[in-house]
């Protein structure tokens, strides 16, 4: 098994197979979106013409959709998931925030949480799409001054409750309107088919996996994620590989034509993310250099693959700093140029 060139397929890194963006986040069922202008990239390189106008009229439309879902952190997933999703999720990443507020000495009581939940709802449905600061100046019309680590909190919980969704995509800043207005409602699935759901995208976009991975992606307990693999039967076979257990799904891709074996990934990409098993693709020596242990990931360069340096996305002409100073990464104008044409340079 190699389970780098499995990955890379199964992940569209390598010879993708989608059109649009939203056929994208729907096949990956939820993207990690902490950085709110990359997770543009993060999308859009997945797919066959990589373009920066296709996403925003996939999030303008609420084709795409981003919130705070899983581990309490912001996520992409398609509009046509977004309800069975968050029923499914949000009960866990309620009780993952709640402890991160105790661990602030912040306490919101359940009244608080309802009273600015409507005053937000209502500055949404007058807004369009709200700012944070439009739902400053709202509190504030009715008296209240709140700080902005508590308003951030406020506003996971509406999005949690259903509430608040991501509104039209701005440049530099998040906006939200209601959910209820922008993304309409699907059929009921109960909590077994939801499970299963899950359990399919995730094994069939990014394996071979482990257990250990899916239980660490999902923010769900060990239980669950036995129940979501053993619901699949079948569709789920198991490899052991350097002494772990991983699994792939029968429909996973297996061949492909890969267009260059460089990539530019940025930073929180579902490549690293979506996994506790990043050792296979970043050598532990070199972790430091992908991500810290707060958490935060940065933009790594990958070749055949596995993550050999870091770029800046945000420059005007390429910049690299390789892992090994003595590794000279050659062929990365390909990729950049890509990325340019991407942005519409």
């Amino acid at each position: 098994m190699n389970p780098v060139a499995i990955r890379l397929l199964n992940q569209q890194l390598c010879s993708p197979q989608f059109s649009t963006p939203e056929e994208v986040v729907a096949h990956l069922g939820a993207m990690q979106a902490q950085e709110y202008r990359l997770m543009r990239w993060a999308v859009a390189m997945r797919t066959k013409k990589p373009s920066s106008e296709a996403f925003q009229q996939a999030f303008d439309s609420g084709r795409i959709v981003r919130l705070h879902l899983m581990r309490g952190t912001w996520q992409l997933v398609a509009g046509d998931d977004y309800w069975w999703l968050l029923d499914l999720l949000a009960e866990k990443s309620r009780r993952v925030i709640r402890g991160w507020m105790t661990s602030n000495h912040i306490f919101i009581p359940d009244d608080e949480i309802v009273r600015i939940r409507e005053i937000n709802a209502r500055c949404a449905e007058d807004c369009g799409s709200a700012t944070k600061e439009d739902f400053v100046n709202a509190l504030a019309a009715q008296g209240i001054k709140m700080d902005d680590h508590r308003l951030s909190y406020h506003i996971r919980m509406a999005e949690l409750s259903g509430t608040l969704c991501s509104g039209k995509l701005l440049p530099m800043k998040a906006t939200y309107s209601l959910a209820e207005s922008r993304i309409p409602h699907r059929e009921h699935i109960d909590r077994e088919e939801a499970l299963a759901r899950l359990t399919r995208k995730y094994f069939l976009s990014r394996c071979p996996a482990t257990l250990e991975d899916f239980v660490w992606w999902s923010g769900l307990s060990v239980r669950d994620c036995r129940k979501g693999v053993s619901a699949l039967g079948d569709e789920l076979y198991s490899v052991k590989w350097h002494n772990r257990e991983f699994f792939i799904h029968q429909d996973a891709r297996h061949h492909g034509v890969r267009h260059g074996n460089l990539l530019l990934l940025p930073p929180y990409d579902e490549y690293l993310i979506g996994y506790k098993s990043r050792d296979i693709v970043v050598p532990e020596t070199h972790r430091h250099h992908a991500h810290n242990s707060s958490g935060i990931f940065y933009p790594i360069i990958l070749r055949d693959g596995i993550a050999c340096g870091n770029w800046k996305p945000f420059e005007k002409q390429m910049l690299c700093q390789p892992f090994d100073p003595a590794d000279n990464i050659e062929g990365l104008e390909m990729a950049w140029k890509k990325y340019q044409r991407y942005l519409g340079h």
